[in-house]
């Protein structure tokens, strides 16, 4: 059952409307992410969900019931926000900014009570940033701000929090710690989350839904085994220039290019490291015998252009030979990647000896090889 939706939202400025028809509707508990290049507008549609920004037509509600109608305090209960926007509170200790996150439960003086401020501790010790609760805020890292005001937002105990690049300024481990937190709240205590990130990966792993923001409209809208594929990344980032591995949730730069100065036998993941310090250098290369279902072939075939594959649980066949053999003759050098030998894949081990019986150097590795070049 639908419990967070937009129907016919449209958002902008000045009353000049830059994204229409903003159509989501998903159920209690689930995380929403919102994609997209720069400027595209998903801070835009996350402050017109929040009433921070006038939505410029269109409906949003929470529980079926419009959120443009609900009072100020019951906003306050029902949504937490973490915008990007920098907040300067002036004198204010870590804990006072977590604490107001429980103003719209006080009474009329603002009071907090014992069990107020034991949600304030809770709300630190959750994000790992109790030790921070008597600091000055405005004394504070990028990454200790952030964390502080997601602690003021689980302080709100809401139904709904909006969070705008909540990743944004945090290393990778409180990345991680984040996003655990976040899924718990999703899945322990039914809270909705609605927020926008820049990592794809983090996106894909985190979310039951996507939104691709880009242009006028929303691009794409559903779970994101459903919606992404390497053409959709493409298209919505605009990437001309290197790529987006999906699969490894990893961006590859741009291919060498020209013909291949060295062949790589690789296989089961020993190629990869092997292609990447290739690409870095801008030395093209040729590689192979790779099973089709090997994971050598994702990034391969996104930083060369000359891969030799075969059908996979098949012993290479001679096609196959021939192929690594003629582009083997054409390099300067060959590489073994490691990969250890077996009846399979015997013949990638054949084609260091062929390569040697012409003499063409082998190296063991690919840091071996960048040393003659140094």
């Amino acid at each position: 059952m639908s419990y967070f939706e937009t129907r016919g939202l449209a958002v902008g400025y000045n009353g000049q409307v830059l994204i229409h028809d903003i159509d989501i509707s998903i159920e209690k508990g689930k995380i929403l992410t919102l994609i997209g290049p720069n400027g595209a507008g998903k801070s835009t549609i996350l402050k017109s969900i929040t009433r921070h920004l006038q939505k410029l037509g269109g409906e949003v509600s929470i529980g079926g019931r419009d959120v443009y109608r609900w009072a100020a305090r019951e906003m306050a209960r029902q949504v937490a926000v973490v915008l990007t926007d920098r907040i300067r509170p002036e004198l204010m200790t870590s804990g006072e900014v977590v604490a107001a996150g429980r103003y719209p439960y006080t009474n009329a003086l603002g009071r907090l009570t014992a069990a107020d401020r034991e949600i304030v501790r809770q709300s630190l010790e959750r994000v790992h940033a109790l030790e921070l609760e008597d600091r000055d805020f405005s004394t504070l890292s990028d990454g200790q701000r952030q964390r502080v005001m997601l602690a003021r937002a689980l302080c709100q105990e809401p139904e709904v929090i909006v969070l705008d690049e909540p990743t944004a300024y945090l290393d990778i481990r409180h990345k991680i710690e984040l996003l655990d937190i976040l899924r718990e709240m999703a899945r322990e205590k039914g809270i909705t989350v609605v927020m926008s990130l820049h990592e794809i990966d983090l996106a894909t792993k985190i979310s039951d839904y996507l939104i691709c923001v880009k242009g006028d409209a929303i691009d794409r809208f559903g779970p994101p085994e459903e919606i992404f594929a390497p053409e959709t990344i493409d298209r919505l980032y605009g990437i001309r220039h290197g790529s987006y591995n999906l699969l490894f949730g990893s961006v590859e730069l741009t291919r060498p290019a020209g013909p291949p100065e060295v062949f790589v036998t690789a296989g089961a993941g020993y190629g990869i490291p092997c292609y990447r310090a290739l690409q870095k250098h801008q030395i093209p290369f040729a590689t192979g015998i790779l099973f089709e279902n090997d994971v050598d072939r994702q990034v391969a075939g996104e930083l060369s252009e000359h891969v030799v594959l075969t059908p996979a649980f098949e012993p290479i066949g001679a096609d196959a030979c021939r192929a690594a053999e003629d582009l083997l003759v054409r390099t300067k050098a060959v590489i073994d990647a490691g990969t250890p030998a077996g009846t399979l894949n015997r013949p990638n081990r054949d084609l260091l000896d062929f390569a040697r019986a012409r003499g063409i150097s082998v190296y063991p590795g690919w840091k071996e090889y960048l040393r003659t070049l140094s």
